[in-house]
């Protein structure tokens, strides 16, 4: 089951450019062949329900989309979340602080509950899989740009069929980013000023809800259900 919202309250200057049928993209993707099918598909107006879309500017890592975002204001960011430098869900939260009215649609290969989690509490506008036929994404573009949102079967699927797990805390996911850094729990409690018990307490209480019994099955976890950037820097 697909999940789509429609925002009553899109804001004024949206409106108004809808109208006008004319709109900028940004498209983010380490990948440049992506890019170029992305861009060649949203600028053919067949794709997009007869609408102008215009790419004024291409991103091969997230510093590069940031940097576009804020340089261009785009209405609509078509990001991928596993780029280098920075991760899709930071240039996401930069995104949404330097250029809020822009729409954001994730168009991903990523299937880890964790992450696709993460980026649903995030506030994507849309959200699509590279596995799926990007038809659906040219066909959802019209209603995102409007104010609508949209998540792909594929993800509510994953969703729906998840078992059910205990949300960690920010801190928790602060100190899961720490041990994975491979930092003991006298290096993590120095790191953020709180007593190594309470360092041992967090990591117990991680474990208990991934439901892992040592460090190394908790890393394994964390990795590949995409609770933590293994390239992020801490």
């Amino acid at each position: 089951m697909c999940y789509v919202v429609e925002q009553e309250n899109a804001p004024r200057q949206a409106e108004q450019k809808f109208e006008m049928s004319h709109f900028t993209a940004v498209i983010a993707d380490d990948h440049a062949i992506v890019r170029s099918g992305l861009k060649a598909a949203l600028e053919n107006e067949r794709l997009v329900d007869g609408h102008q879309i215009e790419v004024v500017a291409e991103a091969g890592n997230g510093l590069d989309a940031i940097a576009a975002v804020k340089q261009h204001r785009p209405d609509m960011l078509v990001l991928d979340v596993s780029m280098p430098i920075a991760g899709g869900v930071e240039v996401l939260v930069e995104t949404r602080r330097w250029s809020p009215d822009t729409r954001i649609a994730v168009f991903t290969g990523i299937s880890a509950m964790g992450k696709v989690s993460e980026l649903i509490e995030a506030g994507v506008d849309g959200l699509f899989s590279k596995a799926e036929d990007n038809q659906g994404l040219y066909q959802h573009v019209p209603m995102i740009l409007q104010g609508g949102r949209y998540i792909s079967p594929f993800f509510t699927s994953i969703m729906d069929n998840a078992p059910q797990q205990n949300a960690l805390t920010d801190r928790e996911r602060q100190i899961l980013n720490l041990i994975v850094a491979g930092q003991s729990n006298k290096e993590i409690s120095g790191h953020l000023g709180i007593s190594a018990k309470t360092v041992d307490r967090h990591r117990t209480n991680l474990m208990q809800k991934l439901d892992v019994h040592s460090v190394a099955q908790l890393i394994a976890y964390s990795l590949r259900e995409g609770l933590i950037d293994p390239a992020a820097e801490i």
